[in-house]
């Protein structure tokens, strides 16, 4: 089934809660994804590099996150199992290159050696965190001030943006 999992992380001082969907790239779960895809901030896709076909399954996956998913979710594309070397089927080579075509960030990691997993949900939170907080810097006024009318609702801060972080 989907595995659901929240984490609190902190990033430079503040604590960010993250919504951590997995769905192990099931087919079956393709359409139920997608509707999570609307709220994520953040999508890690994941492939087995001693499994070609997970691999090739990655653009399938970009391809459906591109017609579901707000234009601007970030996006990493993750090799793992990269502690099991001697079964490897995907290059790093290949997993770095698709990567660049998609203007995505990359990165090998093992989750059961816990090789790069905490530093693959810190890139994509401060990745997110940054989005946020240039979209809230165009949406401020500039110095001078905001004039506040009687039923203009309060503007989120990037905490409250950053508190209900999703990744998919």
């Amino acid at each position: 089934g989907i595995d659901f999992k929240i984490r609190t992380i902190e990033l430079d001082g503040k604590k960010i809660k993250l919504q951590i969907w997995d769905t192990a790239g099931q087919e079956r779960f393709r359409t139920i994804t997608t509707a999570y895809y609307r709220g994520a901030m953040g999508i890690m896709l994941v492939y087995d590099i001693t499994n070609e076909k997970s691999f090739d399954n990655i653009k399938n996956w970009i391809r459906n996150i591109e017609e579901h998913a707000s234009a601007d979710v970030e996006k990493m594309i993750l090799g793992n199992k990269c502690d099991v070397n001697d079964k490897r089927q995907v290059s790093r080579d290949r997993g770095e290159q698709l990567a660049i075509e998609y203007g995505i960030k990359f990165m090998e990691t093992s989750a059961k050696a816990s090789i790069n997993v905490e530093e693959a949900f810190f890139t994509l939170a401060r990745d997110i965190k940054a989005k946020m907080e240039k979209k809230l810097e165009a949406s401020n006024p500039p110095k001078g001030g905001h004039t506040i009318k009687p039923n203009e609702p309060p503007r989120k801060s990037i905490s409250s943006w950053l508190a209900k972080c999703t990744i998919l």
